[in-house]
């Protein structure tokens, strides 16, 4: 989950808009690739998915003519993944989780629950029958049988100990009001990576959290900045780097302490972090932000987009980096 856009998470959130409470189809739009996208996946290098508003998925062989397929809702799209060349999710708002088996072409409503009225910002999955989707709030739903069908996970230890107090003389107290409460006392999840055994969360309130058995159990690292996280990678040298509100990057060796802080000169919001075939590092943000790192994240140099629209997500194919934005698809060329 991404944002002016970052989302556009708790854009909808504030204002209260939300979808009609029966979905309906994807209409078909001449422009959707010139459309707010907010996700993009690049598919066992053969292929581009992105997703956005409006229930657009879009789909590329080449990264230059793009096709709509159908989807079965309208509700804004902000994550997708893919296991392998047929199987993927995408996650959205209403608590949307979709699913193909077939590459993208056709899309199958797994969950919709608008009454929900919170949205979820990303979806992972280990294989094609084990994943998990997250998003505001600490929403986060676990299937084991490939979405058929998926199971709540309140995960307090996330929580101030006052905060678990509080919590369980609600339920004493009052059954309605614990139920309202627990759905919003925890800090939204934006973003859920894999990094072979180990899985590793960012959100809301300078959340960095790790887990060992696939986000079962979760270990909050020590906090570093009390500010949004949008995104976390491990970058080819082995290192972990964060990117969240205002600029801020922070680069950890190996293992997730110490953090050291790196210095962008940039206030933007950096939306996500892609990796290169040649080694590079890419931070995407706000205000056409584009910052190039060639030694492994310790510095950056600014590349930023001229016309100045948000940078929200993209995927390193075909030697190019194809981005996602508030106005669309964009293919950006960046030489060595």
């Amino acid at each position: 989950m991404k944002s002016v856009f970052s989302a556009l998470v708790c854009c909808f959130i504030a204002t209260g808009v939300h979808a009609n409470l029966s979905p309906a189809p994807a209409m078909t739009a001449p422009l959707a690739e010139k459309s707010l996208l907010l996700d993009i996946e690049n598919v066992t290098q053969s292929y581009l998915i992105a997703v956005g508003d409006r229930g657009h998925i879009l789909k590329s062989t080449d990264g230059r003519v793009w096709h709509q397929m159908p989807v079965p809702v309208q509700s804004t799209l902000t994550a997708v993944n893919f296991i392998g060349p047929k199987h993927g999710w995408a996650v959205g708002h209403d608590a949307t989780i979709l699913a193909t088996t077939d590459g993208g072409n056709t899309w199958t409503i797994q969950k919709y629950q608008p009454e929900l009225e919170k949205p979820l910002l990303d979806v992972v999955f280990t294989d094609k029958d084990n994943g998990v989707a997250i998003g505001a709030y600490g929403m986060f739903f676990r299937t084991q049988d490939g979405g058929k069908t998926w199971t709540d996970e309140f995960h307090d230890e996330f929580l101030f100990e006052d905060d678990i107090d509080y919590l369980n003389e609600l339920k004493l107290e009052d059954e309605e009001a614990y139920l309202d409460e627990k759905g919003s006392i925890l800090p939204h999840f934006n973003k859920m990576v894999l990094d072979g055994k180990t899985s590793y969360l960012v959100g809301e309130v300078g959340l960095i959290a790790k887990s060992n058995d696939f986000g079962r159990n979760w270990e909050q690292l020590d906090p570093i900045y009390e500010g949004s996280f949008f995104d976390i990678e491990r970058t080819q040298q082995g290192n972990l780097l964060t990117a969240g509100l205002r600029g801020n990057v922070f680069r950890s060796l190996k293992n997730g302490t110490p953090w050291q802080h790196v210095t962008t000169n940039v206030t933007a919001l950096i939306n996500d972090i892609v990796l290169t075939g040649d080694d590079r590092i890419l931070l995407l943000g706000n205000s056409g932000t584009l910052m190039v790192s060639d030694d492994d994240g310790q510095r950056f140099r600014a590349r930023p987009e001229p016309d100045g629209k948000a940078l929200i997500a993209g995927a390193w194919f075909q030697d190019k980096l194809i981005a996602v934005a508030e106005d669309g698809i964009k293919t950006i060329t960046i030489a060595k």
